[in-house]
């Protein structure tokens, strides 16, 4: 980021989705629309010449959709932070997009103050997990799975119980300073955990976290 200032791409097929966000966006302090893309290819390519901070990414778009996209963009520059875009919440084209490596989503509907506090959460590296709208969205695709993977419940045995508690705790979508206030510690030392847990498990972020606490059965879909 430049003098704090948050650099985004837009990418969707439809002009008009493009322009208003770019009049949205441009008019929140500390946030520069700095180009567009008009379906996936062209947002891999764009990242590539503009480096953005986050790009916000339609799913449904022609010539290599947004699924495809993310999963380049995240393999290739995982600073760069993706925040994916669609019309409906329960949607498993977003399912797919944060096991490819999205930091969260979001409604086209959002307002403009949500669209920029999304934006501002994403870039500052933490995962758009709190809307109760994610967790339902993991937890309902997780349910859809055939059974845990088995690799992934053997890599949570590289977890301390402490860690694997925590773990636990983020798939259920608590915060930071939620999961201090009810494992009765600081939050400094969740941050900790947190960092050890994305690091041995080789994860991006909380959204990564969850999900994968999900399909490795750590955690179950309530009501299931």
């Amino acid at each position: 980021m430049t003098s704090g200032t948050i650099r985004v791409l837009i990418a969707d097929d439809q002009e008009m989705v493009r322009q208003g966000f770019t009049v949205l966006l441009n008019a929140q302090p500390g946030i520069e629309v700095v180009g567009q893309a008009i379906h996936g290819q062209d947002a891999v390519a764009k990242v590539a010449e503009l480096s953005p901070d986050v790009v916000l990414m339609d799913i449904r778009m022609p010539d290599h959709n947004g699924i495809e996209a993310t999963e380049r963009i995240t393999l290739t520059t995982p600073e760069i932070k993706v925040l994916v875009l669609t019309t409906f919440d329960l949607d498993e084209y977003v399912y797919d997009a944060l096991r490819a490596g999205a930091s969260g989503f979001l409604l086209k509907d959002a307002s403009a103050d949500q669209l920029a506090e999304a934006i501002r959460i994403v870039a500052a590296g933490d995962a758009l997990l709190a809307p109760g709208v994610t967790r339902k969205l993991i937890a309902e695709f997780s349910r859809l799975n055939d059974s845990p993977r088995a690799p992934l419940k053997e890599r949570v045995g590289a977890l301390t119980e402490r860690e694997t508690e925590v773990l636990s705790l983020i798939a259920q979508g608590l915060s930071n300073a939620e999961i201090a206030a009810h494992l009765c510690v600081a939050e400094q030392t969740v941050k900790t955990h947190v960092g050890r847990i994305l690091l041995k498990l080789g994860l991006r972020d909380r959204t990564q976290a969850a999900v994968f606490a999900y399909e490795s059965g750590l955690v179950r879909p309530s009501g299931y």
